[in-house]
């Protein structure tokens, strides 16, 4: 099939959005294993390397507070700002504490009442509802002392921003698994109809991968839709009640990208009727300065470069000493590249 496909050009390139995509493709050695004319490139999939610097500072500003506990989820503490990490600033004697959920922080909060306890709301749609079901839970139970700092990230404006850009040739897309099983298919459907593109929601496992390719593979010769593979856990209409509490809470509003920018309509904030629960509107937020830091991961969670082409890769950043968040994260492209990739010689044309 990629012989048939290739006829009339040299690569076939396909982007795994998700994280956890690119650990599965790495880890199972798929990259590896099919046709070199075909490239399997990274997307902004990774809450945690998609989180800006500012947003860093501003969690490290507010750690800074002796009267606050800065929650979060582990893969946050170690992804640096612009002068430091939470991992650092918790060496320091900030109270930050490690959690695995939101309902964690709810929990301690109601411990320590004499303490205001900040969740850093990282993530995307698969982690927006059960932040924003927490907040309602603190509502309902009169928790005072317990906000959230909304750093969330929707993945569908982030794909149309890709498709438009035309910077990166993209032949089809393979969509995440989790995020669409609250989703559903539908917000993907631009993909097809405006820019014929194929898509498939695929899940984790190697057979996963490999039947969704192929699934992608015949949609370049048939024409773009948006299928699903991962139909054990996704259908077309998602999780309609997830979707409900999450829109209960929150409303759609633009948000910055690490090294992507600015995407319209891609993060959340708080609706009027919970702003109470914006640690925005209960403290003086401040943010640094971005620093330019050679890092470029930006170029790498758009599909324009493999890890291997930044010059840190392997050096300067390593996931003992990362000088960016996709060589932090259990779902960074770098940080997959580095665990099972580096000894393989890519092919000289393979990033062409």
């Amino acid at each position: 099939m990629v012989d048939e496909l290739c006829r009339n050009r040299n690569r076939i390139n396909l982007m795994e959005v998700c994280g956890t995509h690119t650990m599965a493709i790495s880890s199972f050695g798929i990259r590896r294993a099919v046709d070199e004319r075909l490239r399997l490139l990274s997307g902004p999939g990774c809450p945690v390397c998609v989180t800006t610097q500012e947003e860093i500072d501003a969690a490290i500003g507010l750690a800074g507070n002796p009267d606050v506990t800065l929650v979060t989820f582990g893969d946050m503490m170690r992804v640096p700002g612009s002068k430091g990490s939470l991992e650092q600033e918790k060496a320091k004697g900030a109270d930050v504490r490690v959690v695995y959920s939101a309902l964690d922080g709810l929990r301690l909060a109601q411990a320590e009442k004499e303490r205001q306890f900040i969740f850093l709301g990282v993530g995307f749609e698969t982690t927006a509802p059960t932040v924003a079901a927490t907040v309602l839970a603190a509502q309902d139970q009169g928790i005072e002392n317990f906000s959230v700092l909304p750093m969330f990230k929707l993945i569908p404006p982030a794909l149309k921003k890709i498709a438009e850009s035309g910077q990166v040739n993209i032949d089809g897309f393979i969509l995440p698994g989790h995020v669409s099983t609250i989703i559903g298919t539908k917000p993907y459907q631009f993909l097809a109809d405006q820019h014929n593109l194929p898509s498939c929601v695929t899940g984790f496992e190697a057979a996963d991968v490999v039947q969704g390719i192929y699934i992608l593979l015949k949609q370049i010769q048939e024409g773009a839709e948006v299928a699903v593979q991962y139909r054990r856990n996704v259908r077309p209409e998602g999780n309609p009640e997830a979707r409900r509490i999450m829109e209960t809470v929150f409303k759609t509003v633009d948000a910055d990208w690490r090294e992507i920018g600015k995407v319209p309509d891609s993060g959340l904030g708080f609706r009027n009727s919970f702003t109470g629960f914006d640690t925005r509107n209960r403290f003086k937020v401040k943010t640094g300065k971005a620093r330019k830091t050679g890092c470029r991961c930006g170029e790498v969670m758009l599909g324009k470069i493999i890890p291997p082409e930044c010059r840190l890769f392997g050096k300067n950043c390593t996931p003992e000493t990362p000088v960016g968040p996709c060589m932090v994260s259990s779902e960074g492209a770098c940080a997959a590249y580095y665990k099972y990739e580096r000894g393989w010689r890519y092919a000289p044309d393979y990033r062409k």
